[in-house]
């Protein structure tokens, strides 16, 4: 159940990350938002409450992380392919 918890959010996530870096609802692109929404709720959610020392359970502190995460990812992902853009 919590993998099932945890790609869920990090779907959200993903697309929470691209709504706050300024993109209107319309305009998520859903691939790049399951990407790093699953992998900045891996990351960032796991680290965050390793790092409160709240282990694997289900808290806020995951939940945060994994936004974070997702931002941060999502924003590096937006800057590389504008760099690779010209």
């Amino acid at each position: 159940m919590l993998i099932l918890a945890i790609i869920l959010f990090g779907i959200v996530a993903g697309g929470v990350a691209q709504i706050i870096l300024g993109r209107s609802m319309k305009d998520v692109d859903w691939t790049t938002a399951v990407v790093t929404g699953l992998l900045g709720s891996f990351v960032g959610g796991l680290g965050l409450s390793l790092l409160t020392g709240n282990g694997l359970d289900l808290h806020a502190t995951g939940l945060i992380g994994s936004i974070l995460g997702a931002l941060l990812l999502t924003w590096a992902w937006g800057f590389w392919r504008r760099s690779r853009e010209g």
